[in-house]
């Protein structure tokens, strides 16, 4: 029996729910984004209208609908909702719900679909406890993960399950849920006066990253801090428009109220990973601008300058390298500098040098090099060490045939005529880029030099036999 109180209740824990809880969508339709996998003949689409929904594991950002979508899908398949966090509930909790998954559906038929919030926190034995009734179909699981799945979940597990990438909301379907909140009186803020002007949408969307929850969070504030004090701000459908001015949404009130910006980045997730990844891409791809955001993102994010410069560091040879001997000195210099200054000043050496290295001729020959005879080593081509190439500097080494070595400084051009590895292999070749190809014309004349040490026909076979040493002298 209903309690006299209930209405009571019920817009009071309405009052305490933030805007973007009360706009949860209650129906599949009113579910905005992810038509990649949710669209019209997509396979999530697909899979619902089959009624053959599995259990999967929805890996994105936060504020982008995994737990909204997954309350959704257990509406439209008619299954019970059931939630778990793997933050805060543990092996006891979960055996429960799977037990009593087990007993509806043996009793009245009813499938269970079973959402755990940060799945990925869950450690492998815990995993391991839904494999059962994950192969079985007791339940139908999904699971939410902000961590690459490919890395934190079991192989078991996710062999069983579909995986399905969430991206950021797009600046149109944050549009349309600002204007759906606004003008909702139910829900959202419609009892109201809001005008939305078109721009303060833009810097709305532009400001939220693609994050439903902290744009809806921001219009709230804008709102009712344009309100009076003793204004009922929720009061219910049914109830009388309160009597408040006319609120226009400039962008001056969505700055205000959105503050500081919070930069959405992990830095020990694939936040990190990601962004270092296209800020190395990037350099590489000799984009400054594209270089220079994703600097300033990761700096935003908090990430340890150290780390930058490292990675600039090596950049600086694998990817420029000889075409541009100036990069790793520069890299090296910025290294130094960061230690010296620290933040925030370290910003600008970090920015010069990245700036460098971008719009730096590029080459990886010395790269290709060290990987290609590192490569040969490992797959068992060992040479030895040429006889003329080894120490000589005790008295019996003479005996042991150390002998013949030209010092290179006493022939013309300091280059002599000689034999340094016993085959006749080149790792190292030149680009025409940059000051490499100066490098490349002058290693042409050098090798020319060299070559005539090789001894004919016979030294341009590769000597070496996988497993074994060669050495003809």
């Amino acid at each position: 029996m209903a309690s006299l109180f209930e209405p009571v209740e019920r817009a009071n824990r309405m009052k305490a729910l933030p805007l973007a809880a009360r706009m949860r969508p209650r129906r599949l339709s009113e579910f905005v984004g992810q038509r990649h996998f949710l669209g019209e003949g997509k396979l999530l689409n697909r899979l619902l209208k089959a009624d053959r929904l599995g259990s999967t594991i929805f890996y994105g950002p936060p504020g982008v609908g995994k737990t909204t979508l997954a309350y959704l899908l257990a509406k439209e398949s008619r299954a019970v909702f059931r939630q778990l966090s793997a933050v805060s509930d543990g092996v006891k909790t979960l055996r429960e719900v799977l037990e009593q998954a087990k007993e509806r559906l043996s009793t009245s038929g009813a499938r269970t679909l079973l959402f755990i919030d940060e799945i990925h926190r869950f450690n492998k034995s815990q995993q391991d406890v839904l494999l059962p009734e994950v192969e079985l179909g007791v339940v139908v699981l999904v699971g939410a993960t902000t961590e690459n799945p490919f890395f934190t979940i079991n192989n078991a597990l996710l062999s069983r399950s579909r995986v399905f990438q969430f991206e950021p909301l797009g600046d149109d379907d944050i549009k349309e849920l600002v204007r759906r909140a606004a003008t909702d009186r139910e829900r959202g803020l419609g009892m109201f006066d809001v005008e939305l002007q078109e721009d303060a949408l833009d810097a709305l969307a532009a400001i939220c990253d693609g994050d439903a929850r902290r744009a809806l969070s921001t219009l709230e504030v804008a709102v009712l801090s344009s309100l009076d004090a003793d204004v009922d701000v929720y009061g219910g459908a049914d109830s009388p428009a309160p009597s408040s001015p006319k609120i226009v949404l400039t962008t001056e009130l969505v700055a205000e109220s959105a503050q500081r910006r919070t930069v959405s980045y992990d830095r020990d997730g694939d936040g990190h990973y990601d962004t270092i990844s296209a800020l190395i891409k990037s350099v590489r791809g000799s984009d400054p601008d594209a270089s220079i955001y994703w600097l300033a993102k990761m700096l935003e994010g908090g990430e340890d300058v150290r780390f930058l410069a490292r990675r600039l560091v090596i950049l600086a040879s694998e990817d420029v390298g000889n075409a541009d001997p100036h990069a790793l000195p520069l890299a090296v210099a910025c290294a130094t500098a960061c230690e010296m200054v620290g933040l925030p000043e370290c910003r600008l050496n970090l920015a010069q040098t990245v700036c460098y290295l971008a719009c730096a001729p590029k080459s990886n020959a010395s790269t290709e090099a060290i990987f290609a005879a590192i490569h040969d080593i490992r797959d068992g081509k060992i040479l030895p060490v040429p006889r003329i190439l080894r120490d000589a500097h005790y008295k019996a080494s003479e005996a042991l045939g150390h002998v013949g070595y030209q010092y290179a400084h006493d022939a013309p051009g300091a280059v002599a005529a000689q034999d340094y590895l016993g085959v006749d292999k080149e790792y190292y070749v030149p680009t025409d880029r940059g000051a490499e190809k100066e490098i490349g014309e002058r290693l042409e004349r050098v090798r020319a030099i060299l070559r005539q040490a090789k001894g004919g026909p016979e030294a341009t076979r590769a000597e070496c036999v996988e497993g074994k040493r060669v050495n003809k002298e």
